[in-house]
């Protein structure tokens, strides 16, 4: 499918760039997103919840009262999980959340979020840019250009640019990456997507097999 090409001022370059609709242009499969966003998910879970139970909290193994007669229910430890300070019942324990995915059903989950943004009309094609300095102010400036400024957004380069990453790095709406990088949790939580010409190039050498 054929776009137009925007410059960082935000007007027309007259110039278009064909995607790929075996990327951009598929119907996609909303099981494999759903699963590669789990798995991206499961992946930043650091797993060190720990609550202790009853054999592992302080307290004496005196058996706090007599068996019979007292009126009450027996309880032969003061760290039984009915007790205040006692253990926790099945308490979280040190895990590890990672599942593995074939690389096929990410490639297809990247390939159908890129074509469900596609199809919403929130990609954008940019030429490539750079800046000769880390200047935030210059970066609010392109996104006001783009009618993007306060939205969330995601560029995709072809390259990190360190003056571009640090620009952008105090901009809470604004995430950068390099299209080689690219995942379906970052793509669908962008509300828009600017890609830039060299970005298109990278995002095929890695989807298109």
């Amino acid at each position: 499918m054929e776009v137009k090409v925007y410059n960082i001022e935000g007007k027309e370059t007259g110039r278009t760039i064909d995607l790929p609709d075996s990327i951009f242009g598929i119907e996609p499969n909303e099981h494999a997103m759903y699963l590669d966003v789990k798995q991206y998910l499961a992946n930043q879970r650091q797993g060190t919840h720990k609550a202790k139970e009853r054999s592992e909290v302080k307290g004496s193994t005196r058996k706090i009262k007599r068996q019979k007669g007292t009126g009450t229910a027996r309880a032969g430890s003061i760290r039984n999980p009915l007790f205040r300070g006692g253990g926790r019942v099945f308490g979280p324990r040190p895990r590890d959340y990672r599942f593995k995915l074939n690389k096929k059903l990410k490639r297809l989950a990247r390939k159908s979020a890129l074509s469900y943004m596609m199809g919403e009309g929130k990609i954008r094609v940019i030429e490539a840019f750079d800046m000769e300095a880390p200047k935030t102010k210059e970066f609010v400036n392109i996104l006001k250009n783009l009618n993007l400024y306060k939205e969330k957004s995601l560029f995709v380069l072809g390259d990190i640019n360190k003056n571009v990453y640090l620009s952008a790095r105090n901009l809470p709406a604004v995430k950068i990456v390099r299209g080689s990088d690219i995942n379906t949790y970052a793509i669908l939580n962008a509300g828009n997507i600017v890609m830039s010409e060299d970005a298109v190039e990278a995002i095929q050498s890695v989807l298109q097999k």
